[in-house]
């Protein structure tokens, strides 16, 4: 994907992700099931992870390259990198640290953390838009807890299906109850 591609694709899957969210009942939203997350948790985890990798695009070049490196391969696809993400997660892969969400209590209002949401994806958009050229995407690394070192190219792609997924999770939380 180029990066225009790249940014309509994220503003569409973000889109769809705060939609759904807020078709969502505010007990459904903070209702915990069993041993997974509350669909409440599956976006406070988005918003970390998103605010997070908005940073590979808000530092400056100079300290990405410090932290991340340069790369010695070309971007992978998109399909390449989902399939590595979903092999990852197949082989026991999941959140750890500060990317494992709090649990989060009704009181803490459904506008206010889809609204924390999409402030928080918005400025990824923008982080992006402004501060990347397209060959910015292929010409630096940036850490992934659970892919390793991948491009900024490859943590856009990383952004939006994992956006995807916590949708899915979501909906899967909906449809139960």
């Amino acid at each position: 994907m180029t990066k225009t591609e790249i940014i309509t694709a994220a503003e569409k899957s973000f889109n769809l992700f705060s939609e759904t969210c807020n078709s969502i009942t505010e007990p459904v939203l903070f209702k915990k099931p069993d041993d997974k997350w509350s669909a409440a948790e599956n976006i406070q985890h988005l918003i970390i992870s998103t605010k997070m990798t908005a940073l590979a695009y808000r530092l400056p070049k100079f300290v990405v390259k410090l932290i991340g490196g340069t790369p010695n391969r070309p971007s992978r696809t998109y399909e390449e990198l989902k399939d590595k993400y979903y092999k990852k997660l197949a082989d026991g892969g999941r959140a750890s640290g500060l990317f494992v969400p709090k649990p989060i209590e009704i009181k803490y209002s459904k506008k206010k953390l889809i609204d924390n949401w999409q402030n928080v994806a918005a400025a990824f958009i923008q982080a992006v838009t402004k501060n990347r050229t397209e060959q910015d995407l292929d010409n630096y690394l940036a850490k992934h807890p659970l892919l390793g070192r991948i491009t900024l190219r490859e943590l856009c792609y990383f952004t939006i299906f994992h956006t995807e997924h916590h949708l899915q999770a979501i909906h899967k939380i909906s449809e139960k109850q």
